[in-house]
């Protein structure tokens, strides 16, 4: 386990959650699954309580805790894309498998989790400041999904 981990709190599903992370993004990996080594008041002796996982290269817990903490847009995964076509696929993976769309490039999956689909040319765009980082931000604002031809246009004007 590395030093510091980010834990994601899920209802019951993390082990199904780390999966699907691991099939939808590259250097995702499902690790050791620990199940209970006993009875507890809210499961039996063999349930799944956590997960070691990895998003992208991050480490991460999955921690089955129940559910009395629900999962808001104060926390997300951000995962930058290089094209349309990766843009794409990463959207559709997780809005298309009982997920949903929000704005600006913001969708959440089916476990709650809030993830940030973001095309490098947008945060290149922004980080330019100016006119162009104006006009970027501008066409995102009107997006839920980024479009980068749209981006691109925008940022020469």
């Amino acid at each position: 386990m590395a030093k510091n981990t980010i834990c994601v709190w899920y209802d019951k599903d993390a082990e199904a959650a780390a999966r699907f992370y691991a099939a939808t993004f590259p250097e995702s990996t499902v690790g050791a699954v620990i199940r209970a080594p006993g009875d507890y008041p809210d499961g039996k002796q063999g349930d799944v309580l956590v997960v070691e996982f990895t998003v992208a290269g991050i480490p991460c817990i999955g921690l089955n805790g129940g559910p009395a903490f629900k999962h808001n847009e104060a926390f997300s995964f951000q995962i930058a894309t290089d094209d349309q076509e990766e843009t794409d696929r990463y959207w559709n993976a997780i809005v298309g498998n009982g997920g949903q769309e929000s704005e600006c490039g913001w969708c959440k999956d089916k476990w709650g989790v809030s993830w940030q689909i973001t095309p490098r040319v947008l945060s290149e765009a922004l980080s330019a400041g100016g006119g162009q980082a104006k006009r970027a931000f501008d066409a995102m604002m009107t997006m839920r999904k980024i479009d980068i031809a749209t981006i691109e246009a925008a940022r020469r004007g």
